[in-house]
């Protein structure tokens, strides 16, 4: 759409929703009547007290006049007070309207594109752009009322002291209003922009966010850098010249707001010369200085910002669903698969094993792991269960080599878990973590990523009848359809990647919380699977079923660590005794 459709569209449904409140608008204008008589009782009075009171030797009478001009700004008080009560009335609807509006967008993006159903712009404009509008709107409402009505109170007073005056006045005043509008239009077109570049940023920074895995396994970070970058400098460079207008702005504002009254006093000989008194003179100054010009600064100021703003947001919301971005051509991490491979073990060497681990995240903190023996054989299926934040998932990583120990050694298959200057996917272990890693790109793809070389269809059949994947499979489209990541559930995601990691040739398996997206039948048949594949197999638990069908359970409890079966732990581990508990519906046993 274009930005003169844009705002004949924001323009007809202003008028639509300005007719749609009459009464709240007949509120505040009766209400700002008072403003007036405030606004013209102040000038008057001062005139009449100078005039036919303190300069005519008439004390009581300058008295009199200034008391009416101080009973003035009650009712100015008394009248703001009404109207902001008859504000809610206006701003409060137009922000629930803009509300149902922003979502009723959001779901027919999200319906024309459900991969794109969580798009930061719907969020943007739910939250941030409808306060933007509210704020705005209301603050426009009340500085442009005030302005009118004052502006209508002082314009008559002057009038009513001297018609001459508006001859003084109002030239440098229309003058400086003329080049305050002037900015109007290219101010808001540079703040339209710096949205669009704001909209685009935060798009495509989410985006970024949501891909994070496949952009480190495909080493694209360059390229995503090299896409934001010239939206980030958009936005410094729209910053800039947003400053330049305010820059001018202000230059116009001061025209308005100070020529009237430099006028006034370089031509106040010429008006004494035709007859206009010191104490109109007066009432003029007070009407400019007191009343017409802060109520013109005031207004000048929420146009060139809320009042662009406004504009600027409510195009985006009576403008069509914003059309995708463009997104580059997605790829394959093939890295992985040219470097996974089997790796021998030798006879009598255990799978695994931590020998006195100590580990802390930081020189400072409480260790997690501390002293940590443990010996994992081959073809073995361990359970590794305790509280939340415990280590479980430390352990895993350092199993994995993505972390190193403060103390102790990790080892698999004999070997350092994490060998020295070693670089990118080990042969030795796949380790699956909570968040399933699946990638755009074929099915088959996603099935063989961790084998060394193409995989045989045989051997994709076998693996999907194994973990039961057939029905998943064909909805999909077979081995050869290309996946599009955000339009699978998180447990086809977790299914998918058991796959995987069934096909990899590693022979140790680490699954850290693998399967929490899966029914606990789902769960159950896919453990039993991979347990059944030659290799070992550590889990980190979060049913009692997994713990049950481990060979041997590792219970974490702080820095202390028991292992042993399913069946004795319960007498071994308190801690195992209220896991089990918990996770059986059943009050726990307190600790002995």
């Amino acid at each position: 759409m274009s930005r003169g459709g844009g705002r004949a569209l924001v323009a007809g449904d202003a008028r639509r929703f300005l007719r749609s409140r009459v009464r709240a608008l007949t509120v505040l204008g009766l209400w700002s009547l008072l403003e007036s008589a405030h606004t013209f009782l102040g000038g008057y009075g001062v005139a009449r007290a100078l005039d036919d009171g303190f300069l005519a030797g008439r004390a009581a009478t300058g008295a009199a006049w200034l008391a009416a001009a101080g009973l003035g700004a009650l009712l100015g008080g008394f009248a703001l007070r009404g109207v902001f009560a008859g504000l809610a009335d206006l701003v409060e609807p137009l922000r629930d309207g803009l509300v149902r509006r922003a979502v009723r967008q959001a779901l027919a993006a999200a319906v024309a594109d459900p991969a794109r159903a969580a798009d930061a712009r719907a969020v943007s404009r739910l939250t941030q752009q409808t306060e933007m509008a509210r704020d705005s709107f209301a603050g426009l409402v009340l500085t442009a009322r005030s302005f009118v009505f004052t502006a209508v109170g002082a314009l008559v007073g002057m009038a009513a002291l001297a018609p001459v005056l508006l001859l003084v006045v109002l030239p440098p005043l229309l003058l400086g209003l003329a080049a305050f509008l002037a900015t109007l239009r290219p101010m808001a077109a540079v703040q339209r922009e710096a949205l669009d570049t704001e909209e685009a940023l935060a798009s495509r920074v989410g985006e970024a966010a949501g891909a994070l895995r496949d952009i480190t396994a495909c080493g694209g970070g360059a390229a995503v850098a090299a896409e934001l970058e010239p939206l980030i400098a958009a936005q410094e460079r729209l910053a800039g010249r947003l400053a330049g207008w305010g820059a001018l702005r202000t230059l116009a504002l001061g025209l308005a707001g100070r020529a009237p009254v430099v006028s006034l006093l370089a031509a106040t000989p010429w008006l004494l010369g035709r007859g206009i008194t010191a104490g109109t003179l007066a009432g003029a100054v007070t009407y400019l200085v007191q009343s017409l010009l802060p109520a013109l600064d005031t207004l000048m100021a929420a146009l060139g910002s809320a009042g662009t703003r406004l504009l600027v947001v409510l195009e985006r919301f009576t403008a069509a669903p914003a059309p995708k971005l463009p997104t580059p051509e997605p790829r394959t991490p093939e890295s992985r698969s040219a470097t996974a491979g089997p790796a021998g073990s030798e006879e009598g060497v255990v799978a695994a094993e931590l020998r006195g681990v100590t580990f802390a995240y930081g020189p400072h903190a409480r260790p997690v792991l501390q002293g940590l023996d443990l010996r994992v054989r081959p073809g073995e299926h361990l359970a590794v269960v305790g509280p939340s934040g415990i280590g479980k998932s430390t352990l895993t990583a350092l199993l994995a080599g993505l972390l190193t120990p403060d103390r102790g050694a990790v080892l698999v298959a004999g070997a350092p878990a994490r060998p020295a200057g070693g670089g990118g996917p080990d042969p030795r272990r796949t380790l699956l973590p909570q968040q399933a890693y699946v990638f755009t790109a074929g099915l088959r793809d996603n099935l063989s990523h961790l084998c060394r070389g193409p995989v045989s269809d045989d051997r994709l059949d076998a693996a999907v009848a194994a973990l039961r994947l057939q029905a998943l499979v064909s909805r999909l489209g077979g081995y050869d359809a290309v996946l599009d990541p955000l339009r699978l559930s998180q447990g086809e995601r977790q299914l998918l990647a058991l796959g995987a990691a069934y096909l990899s040739p590693a022979p140790l398996l680490l699954l850290d919380e693998a399967t929490c997206h899966l029914d606990p039948e789902a769960e159950e048949h896919a453990e039993r699977a991979l347990a059944a594949r030659p290799g070992t197999l550590v889990v980190v638990a979060h049913r009692i079923s997994s713990a049950a069908r481990a060979d041997r359970v590792l219970v974490l409890d702080g820095t202390r660590a028991v292992c042993g079966t399913h069946e004795e732990l319960p007498e071994r581990s308190a801690l195992y005794r209220d896991l089990v508990g918990v996770w059986d519906g059943e009050e726990p046993v307190a600790p002995a």
